[in-house]
This record gives C-alpha cells, structure tokens and sequence, in this order.
C-alpha cells in the first residue's frame, strides 16, 4: 500500500518520537521534526489544603513536575485526554476526571460541580482560560523552548506533505518556518485555536476530532491519503 504524503511530526519529544512510531506502524511516511524542546523548571509546592482539585492539561507536568509532585497526591487530579491521565497516574497521582474535550471545556465541567479552588500545573507559555468563576491558580512547572529545524526541513516543505500541529504554538512556529507558499501543504491541527494559529494559505487545514494523539494520527492517515 501506498504511503501517501510525508507526514511532518513537529511536536517535542518524548511525545513526538511516540507519533513517529505510530505512525509508522500504521504506514505513514512519518517524519521526526520536533520544533521544541521540553525542560523542567523548579517551582514551589503549595500548601495542598488551599484547593479543591489539581488540573493537568499536558502529559508534560506529570512527567517533569518532579519530586514536588507527591505533596499533592491528595488533591484529586482532572486531566485533558488520555496520555495526561496515564502520565498523571504514573506519577502517583489520584485522576479522577479525564475530558475529551480541551482545557476550557473541562474547567466549565468542574466549576459547574462547584470546583471553585483549581491548582493548574502547567507550561511556562500556555493558554488563558475563562476561570468561569473560580479561583485557578497557575504554576508552571515545564517549558517547551523553540529550537531551529531540522536540516532537512527546507526539502521537507518545499514538496507536498501534511504537517502536525499538536498546539496553538505548534501552529503559530509552523507558520513563522513556512513563510511563503504554503498551496501545497496540509495542516492537521489538535483544536480550532490550533488551526487559527497557523494562518491561512495551506492546501487544506483539518482539526482533530479530540485533543489526542489517537485522533490527530486518524486526522493524519485521512490527510495523507486523500493528499
């Protein structure tokens, strides 16, 4: 069976090496092309008492947050998919909620069960939410550092070939590194914020069904295949 078009996995490791090798499982012509680096970053434990629940919308907190992470094993853990569930409880930590949807759709879910003390766990350059009412404190424990392409990146992209935007910044570094013609490249995208971000003038532009990575590579073989 036919490969179809390259695919161009842009998202930090370890996730972006994981996508790789599904992809390639299921036949695509999958490219590794991380366009960012994870690190940990130190940070101050809060008292646990002060919240009702602990919020997790990246895999990434739950794997770098560190030793910090067992003085808040008592607060229960909502998280953004799957993987952040399974990275969570592999920390030790007690998920009781998982959302399908994205951040926002989940803070809405638990404010309306009167979840009005949310501790978020997060990345130095993250999104903003609607608090819907609650108090959410924020504090970053990771972050995802921009670095230069891959050499072979300026073939990649000058011949047809599906790219994957596995965030809103994905998306908006994908657009700075693709700066001219882009009629001949697709996008698959993890939310409509995601594919906003990356601007217009690509072949085609498609979101994920849920912000996994499950989803995002049905979004890819769909991409290229039809490509």
């Amino acid at each position: 069976m036919s490969k179809g078009l390259p695919l161009i996995v842009t998202r930090p490791d370890p996730g972006g090496a994981t996508t790789v090798l599904r992809a390639r499982k299921v036949g695509l012509d999958a490219r590794h092309c991380p366009l960012f680096a994870v690190h940990p970053l130190a940070w101050t434990v809060p008292d646990p008492v002060q919240f009702d629940a602990l919020l997790l919308t990246s895999a990434q907190a739950a794997r770098l947050g560190g030793e910090g992470l067992a003085r808040l094993a008592a607060l229960p853990v909502h998280a953004v998919g799957p993987a952040t569930a399974d990275a969570a409880c592999a920390a030790g930590l007690n998920v009781v909620e998982v959302g399908a949807a994205d951040g926002q759709t989940l803070i809405g879910a638990m404010t309306s069960r009167g979840i009005k003390r949310i501790l978020w766990l997060c990345a130095r350059d993250r999104t903003r939410f609607d608090a819907r009412g609650a108090a959410i404190s924020a504090i970053a424990c990771y972050a995802a550092d921009a670095i230069a392409p891959p050499a072979d990146w300026p073939a990649l992209i000058d011949a047809p070939a599906v790219l994957l935007a596995h965030s809103r910044r994905a998306a908006e570094r994908i657009a700075e590194l693709v700066p001219g013609s882009r009629g001949h490249l697709a996008l698959g995208a993890i939310s409509v914020k995601a594919a906003s971000a990356a601007g217009a003038g690509w072949a085609k532009v498609a979101v994920a069904e849920r912000p996994d990575d499950a989803a995002m590579l049905a979004l890819a073989r769909a991409l290229c295949h039809k490509g």
